[in-house]
């Protein structure tokens, strides 16, 4: 047990440093191969700050432990809206220029509402997951095609000044995106066995430890990413790091874990978890969006009460399994 709980701490440390190291290589090796800003904020962040979730859902579906990939990428998309994006705005309070993250925006409530109906009859089926890969796909294209027709939004400036202020040498660049990814999968495979040794020492499902533990480790990325952000003036890329991570969860890391291995799907995943996801999607949606002003913004009296949300989640998911 001590040496599960020793593997949780070493994981996450390493995952938090190799993915924020992948990040930051994978931008500037884009960057020198001409992908534009945008571009990069819109893929290779998300892409990016989802890694962890991509790689730890596939590792634990690949060895069977199907619930714990479902789990991460649930509770990952709760935390990164709730926790993440509400302790951000509690620090400063986002607004919302970026008219392409505006039109995220209602892509991502419809994406969450049709993983939310996959998960209601009680399965996540192989079709279910070609669906959301296929889903995946056109919004790849969707993407590109953004990318190309809307170069100077406002989300492609700040990523233009933040690759700026990290810049460097195209061999240094693939240098940390090859050592970054190589310790993420390293780092994900420690973090999926103590996850599932803690599970059973105290007789909890992997799917509780997915929602959690996991969850939250996975999603500390988004926390250091977004907070760094908010704190520089660059509120897009702040949001741009949930809306990304949240759209590649649902559609790659869910979709891929439901094409390698059906999973089965008890009741409380979708009365609890999956409608807890939508309606924060959809709160995010509304708070995001600005509907009677020009601008969109998550106030703090907003993030206060995402956070709320989230501690009142996480109390009963803990009485629930308690």
């Amino acid at each position: 047990m001590t040496l599960a709980i020793f593997g949780i701490i070493v994981g996450l440390i390493l995952l938090v440093w190799s993915a924020d190291r992948f990040v930051e290589g994978a931008a500037n090796a884009a960057g020198h191969f001409g992908m534009s800003p945008l571009l990069i904020g819109m893929l290779i962040l998300g892409f990016g700050t989802s890694a962890p979730e991509i790689v730890i859902s596939t590792l634990s579906s690949i060895e069977g432990k199907s619930n714990l990939a479902l789990g991460n990428a649930i509770g990952s998309n709760i935390a990164n809206i709730a926790l993440i994006l509400g302790f951000t705005a509690l620090v400063l309070p986002i607004t919302v220029h970026s008219k392409v993250l505006k039109k995220e925006l209602p892509i991502l409530s419809v994406i969450g509402i049709i993983a939310g109906y996959q998960l209601y009859d009680g399965e996540l089926s192989r079709l279910d997951g070609v669906v959301l890969l296929v889903l995946f796909a056109a919004f790849l294209i969707w993407t590109v095609y953004e990318g190309m027709t809307h170069p100077k939004d406002a989300l492609s400036k700040e990523v233009e000044e933040e690759l700026q202020d990290h810049k460097m040498p195209v061999g240094k660049a693939f240098f940390w995106l090859i050592l970054g990814l190589v310790v993420l999968i390293g780092s994900s495979r420690l973090l999926v066995w103590a996850a599932v040794e803690i599970a059973t020492f105290f007789n909890v499902s992997e799917l509780v430890i997915g929602l959690t533990v996991v969850a939250i480790g996975t999603s500390l990325p988004e926390l250091a990413s977004s907070v760094a952000a908010a704190r520089k003036g660059e509120d897009d890329i702040a949001l741009g790091n949930v809306i990304g991570s949240n759209l590649f969860n649902t559609l790659a890391v869910i979709g891929l874990a439901g094409s390698i291995h059906p999973i089965p799907i008890s009741p409380e995943v979708f009365t609890r978890d999956a409608l807890v996801m939508i309606g924060l999607t959809l709160s995010l949606f509304l708070f995001g969006y600005g509907f009677r002003q020009k601008h969109g913004k998550i106030t703090r009296i907003e993030g206060g009460l995402l956070m709320a949300i989230y501690a009142g989640y996480t109390y009963h998911l803990v009485q629930t399994v308690g």
